[in-house]
This record gives structure tokens, C-alpha cells and sequence, in this order.
């Protein structure tokens, strides 16, 4: 990469995520959880929430604070959740959690997954009510993306649209483009994904579609779906590497039959990919189907929330499904993984392609 466009601007990425993503009213108690990494961007959400007369509430963490936790807790606390824990969420109108990227981490994958159960009411909680999720461009996240500082900052920036004169405008336009798309979608009984090491078809007769425009996720960029919790069958490769509860995961491949996992390997953490399966019940089946369509990213950065974004790839998550898509799957797990379609790859709609190496038919 070059070094060329605009430095990241934390007042202004602060501003989308107040005015924009949870649009903070006066009045509301609003949630800031994130590391004491992203500090800067934390001083100017603060500002923004007291400027639309809101009432911030901090929680701040040291970097390694929950690796720490699920290195040396014990079980009576790796496995307890204390009420104080659920009523801070209960207390607020909206969050914002802000990603601090570390390093991969040496967790063990099965305590992390323990702790993940024990968590799930705190999730389901702050599901109920408005939140949005971000990312604070830090130096591990740069070195884990293969960018420099600048290089990655100008990425972070590209991806939000903070480059854009007006980033609001950016992101409205984003959810007519894919209200379009939805409505090609909307029609379809199967999806079909095929490409390398790829044939998987998915029933979502019935189910909705949604418009993921950055209000939830900034940066956004895709719709989703919860396909039939038993129609998924066939085989993927996710062949994007990624990180999840601090280990490094790469070339995921799963078989699905009757909508369940039954073959699962990863050539690279394979352990936490098998921790992941056995966290409960509904963490064998898909959740989600998503399609990537976010112009402003494209190549991976090791990180979840914007590689999903990426246009031209396709992603499934194991677990819980979100309500509003039909989606009936329950679970503390819902992991992201990828599937680039650029080039190679096809989605098609009831045997028809709606998209063929990464571009739209």
C-alpha cells in the first residue's frame, strides 16, 4: 500500500459513532467499554455524547486485562456472572464498544469459551438495545494487517468513509445500493455459494434480509440473512485467515449435513476451532449468511469486522442468529468466518448467478 489518502481523524470517526451510528439523545446513558488503548477516540466520544446532552459511562480496561482474566480466574469466577455485570447493560439506553487490536494471544480457547457462556445474558442484554461496534487503529492491528501506522490509520479511515466530505451521506447511500439488493435476494428459496473447495447451498425461503448500513457495525457493508437452522449441506473453505478469542485461525473447512457441522479441520488453530464447536448446542449451525459490499475495503486485515465487509466475499457464522432475520439458532457463539469470491467463485439465487467473481451480475 501507499501512503496516500486522508490521516485518521478521531473527532470525526467519534462524531459518526454518536451522531450517526447510536444518535445519541439527550437524556441517554450511554455505554463506552474499550481498552485504555483507544484513549483518543474515547476523549472525543465523551465531548460528543456531553455536546447532544447524553450521559457518558466508561468502562475502560488495561490492554491485557481479559487475557489476564481468562489466564488466571478461577473456575468459581471464569463461570459465575455477577449481577453487577448484567445491570450495568440494563442501565443504558445505547452502547459503544470500541476494538482495541492486540497481538494473538496464548489463551486457552476452552476457558475462553467457558467464559463466553458465562457472558451470554450481558449479550443478549445489550442486543435489546441500540449498539454499535468500532475499531481504534493501534499498532499491533497494523502489524497484524502487514501495514504501517499511516498506512493503516488511511485503511481504518478509507473503511468508515471518513475520507468521504460527508460520511453520513457515504452511508446512506450504501443502504439504498443494498436495499436493492435485498429486494433481489428477498425472492430467492436457495443461495448457493461454489469456488474452490466451496459448494454449499443454504435455504432461506422466508426469512428476512437485512440492511447492515453502519448503524450496528462501522464500518458496515453487507447484508445477512439467518438461513434454515437445518438446510445447510455441502462444503466450505473460508480461505481468508482471521483471529478469534485472540488466536490466529486459517484455511477453515467444514461439512455440513442436515444443517449441522459433522467434518470440521483448520490447517492453524484448530484447537480453538474446536472449542468453538463443543460451547454448546447451537454453535454447530449457521446463524448467518452475509455478502460483503463495502468498496472502501479491499484486502484483509486480520480482523473480523471489516474483512466480512470486504466486496466480493461471502460469510457464514456458527451460532446464534439475530431475531430480526428469522434466525431461530441459539448460542454464546457467533463467529464470522470468509469466503472470497475475487475471482473464482460464484453466488447463485435458485441456480442463477447474482454475483460472479466478486462482482455483481
Amino acid at each position: 500500500m501507499t501512503g496516500a489518502g486522508k490521516a485518521y481523524d478521531p473527532e470525526r470517526h467519534a462524531r459518526l459513532m454518536v451522531e450517526y451510528c447510536i444518535d445519541a439523545q439527550p437524556g441517554d446513558r450511554v455505554l463506552v467499554a474499550c481498552t485504555t488503548l483507544a484513549l483518543p477516540l474515547v476523549e472525543e466520544i465523551h465531548r460528543a455524547l456531553l455536546e447532544r446532552g447524553a450521559q457518558p459511562v466508561l468502562r475502560l480496561e488495561y490492554p491485557s486485562q481479559q487475557e489476564d482474566f481468562i489466564r488466571l480466574a478461577p473456575d468459581a469466577l471464569l463461570d459465575h456472572l455477577h449481577p453487577a455485570d448484567l445491570a450495568d447493560i440494563e442501565s443504558v439506553q445505547s452502547s459503544i464498544r470500541i476494538l482495541t487490536p492486540l497481538g494473538p494471544g496464548g489463551q486457552d480457547p476452552a476457558r475462553q469459551a467457558r467464559h463466553t457462556r458465562t457472558l451470554k445474558p450481558v449479550a443478549t442484554a445489550r442486543a435489546q438495545r441500540r449498539w454499535t461496534l468500532t475499531l481504534y487503529p493501534t499498532p499491533d492491528g497494523a502489524q497484524m494487517a502487514g501495514m504501517s501506522q499511516e498506512d493503516y490509520e488511511q485503511f481504518v479511515s478509507r473503511a468508515l468513509f471518513l475520507d468521504r466530505p460527508d460520511p453520513v451521506a457515504a452511508w446512506n447511500g450504501v443502504r439504498e445500493q443494498q436495499a436493492g439488493l435485498i429486494e433481489r435476494l428477498a425472492a430467492a428459496q436457495e443461495v448457493r455459494i461454489v469456488a474452490p473447495g466451496t459448494d454449499l447451498r443454504l435455504n432461506v425461503a422466508g426469512r428476512q434480509w437485512v440492511n447492515s448500513d453502519g448503524k450496528r457495525n462501522m464500518p458496515s457493508g453487507e447484508v445477512f440473512t439467518g438461513p434454515h437452522e437445518d438446510s445447510a449441506e455441502g462444503y466450505i473453505h473460508y480461505d481468508l485467515p482471521t483471529t478469534f478469542q485472540g488466536q490466529r485461525v486459517r484455511d477453515i473447512r467444514l461439512r455440513f449435513e442436515g444443517g449441522r457441522v459433522t467434518e470440521a479441520s483448520a490447517e492453524e488453530g484448530n484447537d480453538a476451532l474446536q472449542a468453538a464447536l463443543l460451547m454448546d448446542g447451537g454453535a454447530q449451525y449457521v446463524g448467518e449468511l452475509g455478502i460483503g459490499t463495502n468498496s472502501g475495503i479491499q484486502q484483509p486485515s486480520m480482523n473480523i469486522l471489516f474483512d466480512e465487509k470486504i466486496s466480493g466475499t461471502v460469510h457464514l457464522a456458527l451460532g446464534n442468529s439475530y431475531p430480526e432475520t428469522g434466525g431461530t439458532n441459539q448460542s454464546a457463539l457467533h463467529w464470522d468466518m470468509i469466503r472470497d469470491l475475487r475471482p473464482g467463485g460464484e453466488i447463485l439465487l435458485d441456480g442463477e448467478p447474482i454475483q460472479r467473481d466478486g462482482n455483481f451480475c
